[in-house]
């Protein structure tokens, strides 16, 4: 593998968009070449600093702007001819088929299936009168019917073909140190997983974390104390990221970046309870001028009374009142 792919995978790796059978081929060029693991660490350090920082959202004037120069951009396009749109759709298909292994299998399976078919049909009207045909299930496994996506009936017959597509779900079992189970916990932790989901995953991470195992970054940049930053700022249920901050506790006083996800959880949050026991996390560090000059702006300007009740009591405790 050359490192022009191989940063191109580093890419596809970071999104989980890396076919398999090019994962070890990246895995035993990162082992030779210093500069595409250079690359990777250096993607790994950008995607961390940028998850960091707050998202800002736009302003509804600037979303219309965006939406009218859009339209003008498309409206300006010229049509394409018919060859063009064809090339285009072929190729558009031909990528899906590549990145898709089981949409490939298939079709492969609907084409064997198709002209077996058709062998049928022209043997039963050649040779004899019809007989009542079979069910072929194109190989089969248990799970649910997600879609049918075409059917197709042999002209004046009863032969129908109806091609379809099945989600299977699948489990697996394995200590939480294993690189699989952990990977699958961090992926459980997206906006896309239910509450309950969310909320045992970042606590199976967190617990992870306060047990002294390994809660560092991985070779994907997306470590579980990261993930835990994440959920703490912008998961949007507050039990979610009551977990978070408890998983985070023990980093509090040797990582900065854990700090300021706190401090900012005591600045911004919407639940006075997850805002009061960030305040009490802080105890160990209140010596830091950053987390005093919050303590302090919380106390005198919050509109919450009971939290500047429990800033100015942290402050207290700590002999920092003038």
């Amino acid at each position: 593998m050359k490192c022009e792919m191989a940063k191109d995978n580093i890419i596809l790796l970071h999104y989980g968009e890396l076919p398999d059978e090019s994962a070890g081929g990246l895995e035993q060029h990162l082992a030779d070449c210093e500069e595409c693991r250079r690359e990777l660490e250096s993607f790994q350090f950008f995607e961390e600093q940028m998850a960091l920082m707050p998202v800002v959202e736009p302003s509804p004037n600037l979303l219309a702007q965006s939406r009218m120069r859009l339209d003008d951009e498309l409206d300006m396009i010229p049509p394409h001819g018919f060859v063009t749109r064809l090339r285009t759709n072929f190729y558009r298909w031909l990528g899906h088929v590549q990145s898709a292994p089981a949409l490939a299998t298939l079709l492969l399976g609907v084409g064997f299936l198709a002209g077996n078919f058709t062998y049928r049909y022209e043997v039963a009207h050649a040779v004899k009168p019809k007989q009542p045909g079979t069910v072929t299930i194109s190989k089969p496994a248990d799970g649910v019917i997600a879609n049918v996506t075409g059917i197709v009936q042999t002209p004046d017959s009863e032969l129908v073909q109806v091609n379809y597509n099945k989600v299977v779900p699948e489990t697996i079992e394995g200590s939480l140190d294993s690189p699989e189970i952990r990977q699958l916990l961090l992926a459980a932790t997206s906006s896309g997983a239910t509450d309950g989901v969310r909320k045992n995953s970042v606590a199976l991470l967190g617990n992870e974390c306060k047990a002294g195992h390994e809660c560092q970054s991985m070779s994907d940049g997306k470590g579980i104390r990261h993930q835990l930053m994440v959920s703490l700022r912008y998961d949007q249920d507050a039990g979610v990221r009551m977990t978070a901050l408890e998983g985070l506790q023990r980093f509090v006083g040797q990582d900065q970046h854990v700090r300021d996800a706190v401090l900012e959880a005591v600045m911004h949050d919407q639940d006075p309870k997850v805002r009061e026991a960030a305040i009490g996390l802080l105890s160990p560090v209140q010596s830091d001028s950053s987390v005093r000059q919050v303590l302090r702006t919380v106390s005198t300007q919050d509109a919450n009374p009971y939290i500047r009740t429990a800033s100015y009591n942290a402050l207290q405790s700590s002999g920092d009142i003038q």
